[in-house]
Formats: C-alpha cells, structure tokens, sequence
C-alpha cells in the first residue's frame, strides 16, 4: 500500500526537490547563473549599507523575486521544450511572456535599488 507523505516526511521531500530544481536551473540555465550570482552580490551590498531594516528589506525582496519568475520562466521553458521540440506560435507565446515576466522583475529591482539608494544618499 502506497500511503501519501504528511508532516515532516512531506516538508522533507519538498525541500529535496525544492533543491534538486535549483541544482537544475543553476547547471542548464545560464540567465539563472547571472541573476543568482547578480543577486547575491547584491543582497550582499544591502546587508553591508548603513541603512534601516525596512529599507534593507526593500532592496533585498525585489532580487529573490527576480530569482523567483526566473525559476519559473526556466520551468515554462523546460516543459514547453519537452512536450514539442518544433516551433509553434502558442509556445512561442509562453516562452515571451515568461521572459517579459523576468524583466518586469528586474525592472522593479532596478527601480527599488535606484529609488532607495536616492533617497538615502542622493
């Protein structure tokens, strides 16, 4: 019998898998490589800025977010490879607007860094 994980034993496969996706993002992607290590540089320069939390938190959250819909669009992109590897318009269509959803991300973190950093030391 094939008894479904809850609890701790749930959480635990999650990670693992949580895990093995950005294993695979990092090794098959390469904007996931430069906006991992961008991003990391730059919640490295909010945590070394002399600023309040609330703004620290404001720079940071924009970054993971970038890192989020890129994670995402990769996934967009994997499986729309897999299911038809020949050009069509609708996956066209979705791989677009996975890329549109990563630069609106990274023109909302470019935004925040610019206003913030402004209004600190402008």
């Amino acid at each position: 019998m094939n008894k479904k994980h809850t609890g701790l034993m749930r959480l635990s496969r999650a990670t693992v898998y949580s895990v093995q996706g950005i294993r695979a993002a990092w090794r098959h992607e390469e904007a996931c490589r430069q906006e991992i290590v961008l991003g990391a540089l730059a919640i490295a320069v909010a945590c070394w800025l002399d600023i309040d939390a609330i703004s620290r938190l404001l720079l940071i959250l924009p970054v993971i977010l970038v890192a989020v819909v890129e994670l995402l669009n990769s996934a967009i992109e994997a499986l729309i490879d897999r299911v038809s590897p020949e050009r069509h318009p609708l996956a066209g269509r979705a791989k677009d607007m996975g890329s549109a959803a990563v630069l609106m991300a990274i023109v909302l973190a470019a935004t925040s860094w610019l206003t913030l950093l402004w209004h600190h030391y402008g």
